[in-house]
């Protein structure tokens, strides 16, 4: 029996399950999943207020999660789908962990790691950018609408 393809864009909408549970938690919406082997291996997203720690971005969560999983700490062979660009931080982790490939949503045109205009993943990681996009920009947007009209 042949097994079943997933697309890209079924991994996507995975991690924006993902960001929906963010919003729900009062996190910035933004989420992420893990896929080895055309398998979700990790699903995480944004815990910083939760946990109290400016560290606990989606993309942070997702690589120890798959770490633990795969029982490893390089993810060569892992592809991350994430509903923002990742920042600086969350790049530096990703040169760390050899992530294989990173797919993500929205660009992030204040804190994306892009910004920086340097090679800050790693060489060999593989980046596609733009697979639902404006599903993760329209709850990116009406999270940030929701905080300043009730001023939080």
């Amino acid at each position: 029996m042949e097994e079943e393809y997933l697309s890209n864009e079924y991994f996507m909408h995975q991690a924006l399950i993902e960001a929906k549970k963010a919003y729900k938690r009062d996190e910035v919406p933004v989420g992420a999943v893990v896929v080895a082997n055309n398998t979700i291996i990790a699903r995480a997203h944004n815990l910083t207020e939760t946990l109290n720690d400016v560290t606990a971005h989606a993309e942070m969560q997702a690589i120890t999660a798959a770490s633990n999983f795969l029982g490893a700490k390089y993810l060569t062979d892992c592809t991350l789908f994430v509903t923002l660009e990742p920042c600086l931080m969350c790049a530096g982790a990703l040169f760390w962990s050899q992530l294989g490939k990173i797919i993500f949503a929205a660009s992030d045109p204040k804190r994306g790691y892009r910004l920086y205009k340097t090679p800050v993943l790693h060489p060999r990681t593989v980046v596609d950018i733009g697979i639902l996009q404006n599903e993760s920009e329209l709850l990116l947007k009406e999270f940030f609408q929701q905080k300043r009209s009730i001023g939080t």
